[in-house]
């Protein structure tokens, strides 16, 4: 008994620790607004390629090396800078075959070398491209590949701007809206901030080799340029 008595003695109740918010964190009116411009891209990019197979790694090079140098003259001769012409990969693979043996298990022999050059082009003369296209399907051949085309915004410091002071406004005017409609005052932003500008653009679309057609038309739509922004504003 005595031992139950000390330590009812020295039980002691212990109140939950408190949870202290830090002043002013919650504070405010936060919105969101969005801005978008849209423009017409002024720079197509051409994804271009040689593919070249011979019986040896030297043969197929010196296929694709011929074939690719056509391809960036033609390039160049259409009003491409050489500086807008940038390898994007190079590569050296062994072409395979599965022979199968009497009376044992088949294997797999090497019969040839494949070669493959991807370049990427900037054309910045838009009309231009379709003829760019024309010249490196003549130039390379058979040997051509198209990986695709995409369209680009060579300056989009102002249309930034633009898209900013519109997703600024529209944020502005969410705020004065809500607190119009509960009565309050609203007071000065205390918070800002900004996502990544977005720069959605069609999906690249390929040319099969062979298919390319004098003045090959191409449509560079638009883009659209979205901004969006945060604001927290004060209120009494």
């Amino acid at each position: 008994l005595s031992g139950l008595l000390v330590l009812a003695a020295c039980s002691v109740d212990v109140a939950p620790a408190a949870v202290t918010v830090p002043s002013g964190e919650q504070k405010g009116l936060s919105v969101s607004g969005e801005g978008k411009v849209s423009a017409v891209p002024d720079v197509i990019l051409l994804q271009l390629g040689i593919e070249a197979e011979a019986k040896t790694v030297a043969q197929a090079q010196d296929l694709a090396r011929g074939a690719m140098n056509r391809v960036q003259q033609a390039l160049t001769s259409k009003g491409v800078a050489q500086k807008d012409i940038q390898t994007q990969r190079f590569s050296i693979q062994a072409v395979t075959e599965f022979v199968e043996e009497a009376g044992r298990k088949g294997r797999v022999v090497i019969v040839g070398y494949r070669v493959s050059n991807t370049v990427l082009a900037k054309v910045r003369q838009l009309d231009r491209a379709g003829e760019a296209l024309d010249a490196v399907a003549d130039a390379g051949g058979d040997l051509t590949r198209s990986q695709g085309i995409s369209f680009t915004i060579a300056d989009t410091a102002a249309l930034v701007t633009q898209a900013r002071e519109k997703a600024l406004k529209d944020a502005q005017a969410k705020a004065r809206q809500m607190t119009d409609i509960l009565g309050v005052k609203l007071g000065k932003p205390i918070f800002i901030s900004e996502s990544t500008p977005f720069f959605p653009s069609p999906q690249p679309f390929k040319l099969e080799a062979g298919l390319a057609a004098p003045s090959t038309p191409i449509s560079p739509g638009e883009l659209e340029i979205n901004v969006t922004v945060q604001i927290r504003f004060a209120i009494d």
